[in-house]
């Protein structure tokens, strides 16, 4: 087909969401995401907060296991708006697991990612990780459903060639594996309490360093030096995350869910 002004459209962000949430442990990451509309849930680690009820498939512990799960949410009409995968990190060895399972281009078995050598690992690692962003994105795409994934936070040093260093929280994922996590996701937030720096008299003219914090949990939109983040909704940079309330005050902001693709009873 030819390109000309006539094939010019009207585009906007009102496909479903793309969201990845990380943080550290009991942040809050697995109760927000069961807030989503009809939510359910690919388990790669095990664990479920007090009073969180979830529908999931169970503790998945195989790359294949995860497809199937994929693959049954296409091919079935089912009420789920929302797909949550929790979490990525641990999707991670997952997948290691099953470049090392199918080897190299001869088809030779690794015992870990580290053996294929010159990083060929993290290469075939990313074709596989793309089969399971392929799938995830077929829910989307033809099943109208939000993606929601889950990661632990890590703390990192970041050589900043225009002034020193310094620490910053990251997506806990190899770098490889991060970016292309990070490059199609609409929104990445980070779950993180505030931290107050306390300073006491432990005597002898010497202080001692304390750190406190209360209950209290932000929710961060916007990419700053000491993390990473961002998003295409105009969703306010920094917010007080309420249990119960989180994706209420996120839904101002995204496109609204898609109907749950379920094939009339009547049918």
């Amino acid at each position: 087909m030819a390109i000309s002004l006539s094939s010019l459209r009207t585009v906007k962000a009102d496909a479903p969401p793309r969201i990845l949430f990380y943080g550290r442990p009991g942040a809050g990451k697995t109760t927000l995401a069961s807030e989503f509309p009809n939510a359910v849930f690919i388990q790669t680690e095990d664990g479920v907060p007090a009073g969180v009820e979830l529908a999931s498939f169970g503790l998945l512990t195989t790359f294949d296991q995860v497809m199937e799960a994929v693959g049954t949410l296409y091919s079935e009409d089912v009420p789920f708006q929302t797909v949550v995968l929790d979490s990525v990190t641990a999707m991670q060895r997952l997948i290691f697991a099953e470049a090392c399972l199918r080897g190299d281009e001869k088809g030779h078995a690794k015992s870990n990612i580290e053996e294929f050598g010159y990083g060929k690992g993290y290469v075939y690692a990313a074709r596989i990780w793309q089969e399971l962003l392929d799938g995830l994105y077929a829910l989307r795409r033809d099943k109208g459903m939000s993606i929601i994934m889950l990661a632990h936070a890590r703390i990192e040093r970041f050589d900043d060639p225009e002034t020193q260093s310094y620490d910053r929280y990251e997506i806990d994922l190899h770098d490889k594996s991060r970016g292309l996590i990070e490059q199609d996701m609409d929104a990445i937030m980070l779950l993180k309490a505030p931290v107050n720096i306390e300073k006491e008299d432990a005597g002898f003219k010497k202080e001692r360093i304390r750190a406190t914090g209360g209950n209290q949990v932000f929710l961060h939109t916007a990419g700053r030096p000491a993390f990473t983040a961002k998003n295409r909704y105009g969703i306010p940079d920094k917010f007080l995350y309420v249990r119960g309330k989180g994706y209420a005050e996120l839904a101002k902001y995204l496109p609204a869910p898609k109907e749950p693709a379920v094939a009339d009873a009547a049918e």
